[in-house]
């Protein structure tokens, strides 16, 4: 794809993968002329975890309402037009070469993120396309991020917090928390997710200091199961709603928040039926995906179930092993975790939760990434926690190695959206990128 060699030149802008700052951002934003004032109403999202299925879950509810939606998400799986949806679609290819090359030249040769300069194009492309809502997430971080150029958010939603990107975002879980709440801006309300007292009391502080109204889970609002339903209330009232169909007792509190972003809008287009609507027709890849016919398939025996989920950091772990537990219980079979991560994150701190709960796992390098984490590397940590392990040359392989250790085994992929990307691509027999996820902030 020709937008794969822009993309490969725009990365030697700067020599920096991430370098967080809103000065060169704002310098190219006012060569293009602006395009960030000139965008629809916007659901400013950040967070740690649950970002992008806040995101999903908001989408498909507004959609399901008739609306039309601009998203904004990162990093991509597959190919990098996921990154830019406008109403609907991933943006096309010649729309994408010629906003590249658009931004390449306004920039000339001066220093530039290669998220920075892609987040430029993706605004050019909404400001030019009428929709009604831009649902905008966060790269990373908040105050710093890119993204936070955005003078007046319709909404600005927070999700749960947790630590990760330390040597970006501060050491402690308040300074990080502080970080995420940078979106917040002056009279827009904020929808703050389920997150711990020392989280809510350190973004309670910006929002006061700033002067955004803020509307709080488990105050203000509570999302919960209760027999078979989903039930969300606040001050208006309760919603009796289906289950989503996203897996995993977290995607309730993700779908808390996007109710609740829903609500603080207060856009009389979108019904409760809608919201129902919504949470039925919900689709978000690699998040607690099951794998149905496909490529995947033919290295494994006939019942071995092959599930997909991006979590990545230590906050994930727990979230992660909820999901397959509550699983298990439903349906009982043998677990084995087929991991594979980045240096960049902490694999003990992730893995460490599958405990008692995985029967074995297969570790691998993330195919193309120069940051993977050695396959043999991650076994070891694996065993150090208790659990049994064995490493892998390839997916291929691993998939293999899990059919040998039991008949008919459940699989789950996880430890990297990397990964994650890898396996879609491979599942679908799709064209990836050159242009990798991971680089790419």
């Amino acid at each position: 794809m020709r937008s794969d060699a822009i993309l490969m030149r725009l990365l030697s802008l700067h020599p920096k993968i991430i370098d967080l700052s809103l000065d060169r951002m704002e310098r190219l934003l006012a060569r293009l002329g602006n395009p960030e004032r000139k965008l629809p109403k916007i659901i400013h999202i950040a967070g740690t975890n649950g970002k992008g299925s806040t995101l999903a879950f908001t989408r498909a509810i507004m959609e399901a309402a008739g609306l039309k939606v601009h998203t904004y998400i990162s990093p991509h799986l597959v190919r990098f037009h996921e990154r830019i949806g406008l109403a609907g679609k991933s943006i096309a290819e010649a729309e994408l070469v010629a906003l590249l090359e658009e931004c390449e030249v306004a920039n000339g040769k001066e220093p530039i993120t290669f998220f920075e300069i892609t987040t430029a194009a993706a605004f050019l492309a909404y400001s030019r396309m009428p929709a009604d809502y831009l649902l905008l997430e966060v790269g990373l971080g908040g105050r710093l991020d890119a993204t936070n150029v955005i003078a007046k958010p319709a909404v600005c939603v927070i999700t749960s917090i947790g630590l990760d990107h330390q040597q970006y975002l501060g050491e402690t879980i308040q300074e990080i928390a502080r970080e995420k709440a940078g979106i917040l801006k002056r009279g827009c309300i904020g929808v703050l997710g389920a997150n711990s007292p020392e989280v809510r009391e350190e973004i309670e502080q910006v929002a006061l200091k700033v002067g955004a109204p803020l509307t709080i889970a488990n105050q203000d609002w509570q999302s919960y199961t209760q027999h078979g339903r989903l039930v969300f209330q606040d001050e208006n009232g309760l919603l009796d709603l289906p289950l989503p169909a996203l897996a995993g007792p977290h995607q309730v509190d993700n779908a808390g928040n996007a109710i609740a972003a829903i609500r603080a809008l207060d856009d009389s287009r979108i019904s409760d039926e809608a919201i129902a609507k919504g949470l039925r027709t919900v689709s978000w890849p690699a998040r607690m995906q099951n794998f149905g016919a496909g490529k995947l398939r033919s290295y494994v025996t006939e019942d071995t179930e092959i599930w997909l989920d991006g979590g990545h950091n230590t906050p994930a772990g727990p979230v992660v092993a909820a999901a397959m537990r509550e699983l298990g219980l439903r349906v009982p079979k043998p677990l084995v975790l087929i991991w594979g991560m980045l240096n960049t994150k902490n694999p003990s701190g992730f893995i460490a939760n599958f405990k008692g709960l995985a029967d074995a796992v297969v570790t691998l390098p993330i195919p193309e990434e120069v940051n993977t984490i050695p396959a043999t590397e991650l076994a070891t940590a694996a065993t150090r926690e208790g659990l049994k392990a064995v490493a892998a040359a390839n997916l291929q392989d691993a998939l293999e190695q899990a059919c040998k250790l039991f008949t008919a085994p459940r699989i789950l992929i996880c430890g990297s959206l990397y990964l994650a990307g890898h396996v879609l691509a491979l599942h679908s027999g799709e064209e990836a990128s050159k242009v990798s996820g991971a680089a790419k902030r």
